[in-house]
């Protein structure tokens, strides 16, 4: 079920942590491919909570962050841009026009002072379209 940025490491997302990080990687846990393995269901998430005492909300925001970075060009910048933008889950970037997209992207770049920039047209296509695509594998 799993593709892509599966040699992607945990701690190049923006916005994590370290603590927890390395709290994962002491469990053998340094890749998105690693953590969507155990914590693609709520099971998973709270057993992983309880093996390496981190919150279960912080254990699925690497989940849902890690699920963003299957989409390719989505890695450490954007996959915080729009998890934080409220587009946490590939379902909310598959019900997303490309218009729609980038237009909460942008507003929200505006609103914060995230880094990044929003997506030109053909990436926010490209983004949607990959979204809708792509397998679901996270349960919630």
């Amino acid at each position: 079920g799993l593709n892509s940025p599966f040699k992607y490491k945990l701690k190049a997302f923006q916005g994590i942590n370290r603590k927890d990080i390395e709290k994962l990687n002491r469990n053998g846990i340094k890749t998105a491919r690693q953590i969507l393995e155990i914590g693609y269901t709520k099971e998973g998430r709270n057993k992983l909570s309880k093996i390496t005492n981190i919150p279960a909300d912080s254990i699925l925001e690497l989940v849902q962050l890690s699920d963003l970075a299957r989409i390719p060009g989505v890695k450490k910048v954007r996959a915080r841009l729009y998890y934080e933008a409220g587009l946490d889950t590939l379902e909310k970037m598959a019900a997303c026009d490309t218009e729609e997209l980038r237009k909460i992207s942008a507003e929200y770049i505006k609103k914060t002072s995230i880094k990044g920039i929003p997506p030109t047209p053909k990436e926010a296509e490209h983004t949607v379209n990959m979204a809708k695509y792509l397998k679901k594998y996270v349960e919630y």
